[in-house]
């Protein structure tokens, strides 16, 4: 599959970029890509939640009724997690939701991924290009020439750009990551996917065969 370069005008450079099929243009693992993205999230989770059991509340020890002959239940101290204002019982505790995924799983969790978009008509090339100062504007001026103003775009860059980083992380549906960062969730979330000229070949040195 090859593909026109744009540059940040929106306009066709004359140049174009094959793309590996190894990478964009295998069947979809719909799997791996769910284990993928689960595993993603799942390490974004923070995992403090807690609730207080009933040796953590505060209340009186005191046994509050007879064990026999008030024809009810039984019943202990005022924590058990029946009553209100109790414990509870069986409640959320720290815990840590990472779990390990292999590397080949996620390889072929972002080829798939980028097969998809590849198939969707959902990616676009543009050459390298650099903003001499973080401005906003520049690169919305950028979007819209690109005539993808209004959906959720990922912009994949060979290298960590400052002045790039800077103009888009107050611009919602916009993110910015290198070629050696991009996740399959990051892909999979966004309408359109932006590659820089010189990330195509750093993808396909990371994710080919």
């Amino acid at each position: 599959m090859e593909l026109i370069v744009y540059n940040l005008k929106g306009e066709e450079t004359g140049k174009n970029i094959s793309l590996n099929a190894s990478v964009y243009g295998i069947d979809p693992n719909d799997h791996a890509i769910y284990l993928d993205v689960k595993q993603h999230l799942a390490n974004m989770r923070q995992g403090t939640h807690k609730t207080k059991e009933r040796s953590e509340v505060s209340g009186s020890t005191k046994k509050i009724k007879r064990q026999k002959g008030t024809g009810t239940a039984r019943a202990g101290d005022i924590k058990s997690p029946i009553f209100r204002g109790g414990g509870r019982a069986f409640g959320p505790r720290p815990r840590d939701y990472s779990f390990k995924l292999n590397k080949k799983v996620k390889k072929l969790a972002r080829r798939s991924a980028l097969s998809y978009k590849a198939k969707a008509d959902k990616i676009k090339i543009v050459e390298d290009f650099n903003l001499e100062v973080p401005k906003t504007k520049d690169y919305l001026d950028f979007l819209n020439n690109m005539k993808i103003n209004e959906k959720k775009s990922l912009l994949v860059l060979n290298e960590q750009n400052k002045n790039i980083y800077l103009s888009t992380r107050n611009l919602q549906g916009v993110k910015v990551v290198t070629a050696s960062e991009v996740t399959t969730y990051d892909i999979m979330n966004a309408s359109v996917l932006l590659l820089a000229e010189s990330s195509v070949d750093t993808l396909d040195n990371l994710l080919s065969n």
